[in-house]
């Protein structure tokens, strides 16, 4: 897609995750919100490789999305792909649907558990030597959010993919500066992430993470570049982008707008 089409496809996925926490309150819309310019910059943008008719083709990319909870925003893009009937989308956390609130293996095109947070990076790290080993040159992408970076898992795997030079690794960090019960610098200060991250042996960007084009430009450039290390972009976000109340907020994870909130930026946005 062209920078026009991947802006246009970004809103639509904004309305369309709005219009899925309506239905399905038990959803974590502030956190979803701040990813969807990196799920249509890496699905729209042409830098996965997938197959919704077979999610486990082997000639894939592996996309694992460690913040779980933070990607209902993804999907309305698999539905939209044809990994699942688009009708689904109307029964999520319905008793029988496979679109719950924090989403799992059992939704074509999640390639992991992804409920407790801070183990995507180690799983994906793993993923991606094993890839390595066979001479594959699928790539590894994983998104996690600054907020699970607190877990000591996350640096052990960030130490590990530099000493074993895994350059088909590329983590993808929602940093929108929030987790559960507030500002992460107020908790525990990631300070400088993107030095932090180049001095533990990782290729950085960082980028405006709600300009999509940005977004998928990094990450075209990361992937075709062999540097034999590992890749990291840190896109810069706003938990619960274009929400008023919502935006920013120290407690927006938690929070739930009125729906009459939503039903008036739907109609506005529409």
């Amino acid at each position: 897609m062209n920078q026009s089409d991947l802006q246009s496809k970004a809103s639509w996925v904004w309305r369309e995750t709005l219009a899925i926490h309506r239905r399905a309150p038990e959803t974590r819309l502030a956190s979803s919100l701040s990813s969807v310019e990196i799920f249509v910059a890496l699905y729209y943008g042409g830098i996965l490789r997938f197959n919704p008719k077979n999610p486990l083709d082997t000639g894939r990319d592996r996309c694992i999305i460690s913040k779980g909870h933070g990607s209902i925003c993804l999907y309305p893009i698999l539905a939209d792909l044809g990994y699942f009937a688009s009708e689904e989308l109307h029964r999520i956390c319905e008793v029988g649907s496979f679109l719950g609130g924090i989403p799992d293996p059992i939704i074509p095109g999640y390639e992991t558990v992804n409920g407790s947070l801070g183990h995507g990076l180690g799983v994906a790290t793993g993923v991606a030597l094993a890839l390595k080993s066979k001479g594959s040159d699928k790539g590894v992408f994983v998104v996690a959010g600054d907020g699970e970076l607190h877990e000591g898992a996350c640096w052990e795997a960030i130490m590990f993919a530099s000493q074993h030079r895994l350059d088909n690794l590329h983590l993808i960090v929602d940093n929108n500066r929030i987790s559960m019960l507030g500002y992460t610098d107020e908790i525990v200060s990631h300070g400088d992430l993107n030095g932090r991250l180049t001095a533990f042996g990782w290729d950085c960007g960082e980028v405006d993470g709600h300009d999509v084009s940005a977004v998928q430009a990094v990450l075209a450039r990361q992937k075709k570049t062999a540097t034999g290390k590992p890749k990291a972009l840190i896109a810069r976000t706003l938990k619960g982008r274009g929400v008023p109340g919502l935006e920013n907020a120290p407690l927006s994870h938690i929070i739930n707008p009125k729906p009459e909130l939503i039903d008036a930026l739907l109609e506005t946005k529409s």
